[in-house]
């Protein structure tokens, strides 16, 4: 009997949630300490466009740590028995964090001109149609975003194939990209309504979630482009 009790142990379904949130838990914690030094210097920053270069900088350090919480999610266990989200974090981080940087640096410098060009759009006497092409061209940026963090997390790509296939993947698998979508208006909702620090104190779940949207992404990458 306590072998079988022994062999059970961490299999049944509360096992399973309290890995679950465990695991979100350590998470989220390890992202908002390896992410802090920007964060801390983003929230110092007055709301001032002439601030958008600075608020870039200190975005810098997100990058490998969104990355490394998707590694970790990534190779989650379910049984309490298994559990070791910090060592996956950690592994994550030092495995990721260069080849993130190489594509997290551009397109946060991209974000910024995007972001700069729409706040002072009056001074450039373009029709208002424009506004609307800049802003569409950056909510694409970013979901191609979020398909390259995916893919340079779980794959070992060059940057530029990466960069190719996160924007092959944007059409490919349009409910992978309508999820991510879905979790960027989420983001910007809960800033907008209720507080700036919402989307980092939520990092975790929107990071499991964009994970499982991502499946296709990453089942097809897995059987297509790896040997």
């Amino acid at each position: 009997m306590s072998t079988a009790r022994a062999d059970t142990f961490g299999a049944g379904p509360l096992s399973r949630a309290a890995a679950l949130i465990h695991t979100l838990v350590v998470v989220e914690a390890l992202l908002l300490l390896t992410a802090a030094p920007g964060l801390a210097g983003l929230f110092l920053l007055a709301p001032d466009p002439a601030n958008l270069p600075l608020a870039a900088l200190c975005l810098l350090p997100l990058g490998p740590a969104v990355s490394a919480a998707l590694y970790a999610l990534h190779h989650r266990s379910a049984d309490l028995t298994a559990l070791h989200p910090s060592r996956a974090f950690l592994r994550g981080w030092r495995l990721g964090a260069l080849p993130v940087l190489k594509l997290w640096a551009p397109l946060l410098a991209w974000l910024t001109v995007i972001a700069f060009t729409l706040t002072h759009f009056a001074a450039t006497g373009l029709p208002g149609w424009w506004a609307a092409l800049i802003a569409l061209i950056g909510t694409g940026s970013l979901l191609w975003g979020a398909h390259a963090l995916v893919l340079t997390t779980l794959f070992t790509f060059r940057a530029r194939d990466t960069a190719r296939l996160a924007a092959y993947f944007l059409f490919r698998h349009p409910r992978a990209t309508l999820g991510a979508l879905s979790l960027l208006i989420l983001a910007a909702a809960g800033t907008a309504l209720l507080t700036e620090a919402l989307p980092a104190l939520l990092a975790a779940p929107l990071l499991l979630s964009l994970l499982r949207g991502s499946r296709p992404v990453i089942t097809e990458t897995r059987e297509e482009f790896t040997a």
